[in-house]
């Protein structure tokens, strides 16, 4: 069954999208839906043609998701607000056909080689964005409408490009019925289903797995209605919360910290908010507390990755402490495992390893690539560590990528960060290895120094080694004026590097 049937159930005056102040009913999403994806036809683009879809998180995205799969075709997001040579790599490591263009990519667009949109058969504009040669997203919404192309669970949907921490980004292979699978498995978890009532607020890129799937995805899946936002500003969201008095909210750590520290927020700011959790990168337990105490609302954290399409533990609706990324979703197979690839004991950590209908079909074209990540068992090895206590619930400890050995001895950064996230004076820290002649590596933090605080380096590498192995103290600490995270919220330690 082709993904885009997901907006079909619902009635036709219930309210799908808010997005620049306008509100789009499932009935006219429908009929938009339906002229677009003909008119996508009539350009002789057929089933399985990769189109690339660069917008902000706001209705002309939804319009073109649901019409390019609809159409039988694949739909590649793009950062809109990436820079040209990015875009063009990414354009050619598809093979795209076709490229939709957003208000939000005016600039980056425009900035693309001559060559590269020469090289594409179709560029779609929408209104406001101007571009020699292309067709206008408003002349192909106004065909009569065209059926849903009738797609396979196997068929491919989405090429999502991950925000891995080292190399370049690779296209992950995600079919109709992962997409789908991984929707019923999240409506599945007790505590987390999303109900017709529910309005979400959809601030998270629809570019990144956990903005299309888990905000506009799972909105649309459910009948309820997603409020597109395409800036995260702290004052503007919290006076849209209450505004539109939004139920579901999903971010990253940042956003949630955000909120957090801002001075001045009335206590019954999000009063309306019944589901609030956190994704994408491990959320702070000050953070959550802090949530709590001011808020009142209970912040629960998941975990999940491209691959996966991308949920696959969630703490929502269970008696998960601060700091558990939960228990695993419906119908999914988890297993913590050792060097060895022998399960490991509960309380041990291990790498989880994931297998369900949810899990990628590969990487796009990089069949060395895919057969690193997924084995003949149908397992994904997700590079992630994890323990699970007596009560069944998971904690992250690090990816297995980041491990920093020194001396013979394994680091985890998460736990350094931790410790250090701790002292006063620091506002946010990342800690990375480094090349070192004698232990072969050495443990380094990137600081940033709250405001009106102070520190020296050998106070923040004393705070460590009274609450840590010496040999898991940085040997360096560098101050910095902020710390680089992708779009999702996951800090780069590939740029600190």
């Amino acid at each position: 069954m082709n993904l885009a049937t997901i907006i079909d159930p619902h009635p036709d005056d219930a309210i799908a999208l808010i997005s620049r102040g306008k509100r789009t009913s499932y009935g006219q999403l429908r009929d938009q839906v339906a002229g677009f994806r003909a008119g996508l036809a009539g350009l002789g683009l057929e089933p399985g043609d990769r189109v690339a879809i660069a917008c902000g998180t706001n209705w002309y995205f939804a319009v073109s998701y649901l019409a390019v799969l609809g159409a039988g075709l694949v739909a590649a997001p793009l950062n809109p607000n990436a820079p040209a040579p990015e875009i063009e790599r990414e354009l050619a490591t598809i093979g795209a056909r076709a490229l939709i263009v957003g208000p939000a990519a005016k600039a980056a667009i425009g900035a693309l080689d001559r060559s590269v949109l020469a090289d594409l058969e179709h560029v779609i504009t929408s209104s406001g964005v101007d571009l020699a040669g292309a067709v206008a997203m408003d002349d192909l919404l106004a065909h009569d409408p065209m059926p849903v192309v009738d797609r396979d669970d196997a068929d491919l949907a989405v090429l999502m490009f991950t925000s891995g921490t080292a190399g370049h980004p690779r296209a992950a292979m995600l079919t109709h019925g992962n997409l789908r699978s991984n929707l019923a498995q999240i409506q599945g978890h007790e505590g987390r289903r999303q109900e017709a009532s529910d309005v979400s607020f959809g601030v998270l890129p629809t570019f990144h797995i956990f903005g299309l799937n888990v905000v506009l995805g799972l909105t649309l899946y459910t009948g309820s209605t997603a409020l597109l936002v395409e800036r995260f500003d702290p004052i503007s969201a919290i006076e849209a919360i209450e505004k539109h008095e939004v139920t579901i909210i999903s971010g990253a750590p940042p956003m949630w910290a955000a909120w957090a520290s801002l001075p001045g927020v009335n206590p019954q700011a999000f009063r309306s908010v019944r589901v609030a959790a956190s994704g994408a990168a491990k959320l702070p337990i000050e953070v959550a507390q802090l949530i709590e105490d001011r808020f009142d609302i209970h912040l629960t954290e998941g975990y999940g990755l491209t691959e996966a399409s991308p949920v696959v533990t969630t703490a929502g609706g269970t008696r998960a402490p601060f700091g558990s990324i939960g228990t695993p979703v419906a119908d999914l197979e988890v297993r913590l495992v050792d060097a060895d690839g022998e399960d490991v004991l509960v309380g041990d950590s291990g790498e989880l390893w994931v297998r369900g209908p949810n899990v990628f079909a590969g990487y796009w074209e990089d069949p060395e690539a895919t057969a690193a990540s997924l084995d003949t068992d149908g397992y994904l090895h997700t590079g992630d560590i994890a323990v699970v206590n007596d009560d069944g619930y998971l904690f992250l400890v690090d990816r297995a990528k980041d491990l920093i050995i020194v001396s013979g001895f394994n680091v985890y950064p998460a736990e350094v960060e931790e410790v250090l996230g701790q002292h006063p004076a620091i506002e946010e820290v990342a800690v990375v290895g480094v090349a070192h002649p004698f232990t072969g590596e050495a443990v380094k933090a990137y600081v940033v120094i709250a405001s009106g605080m102070s520190a020296e380096e050998d106070d923040v590498i004393d705070w460590c080694a009274e609450r840590l192995a010496r040999y898991k103290c940085p040997e360096k600490v560098m101050f910095v004026d902020d710390i680089p995270h992708g779009a999702a919220g996951k800090v780069l330690r590939r740029v600190l590097r």
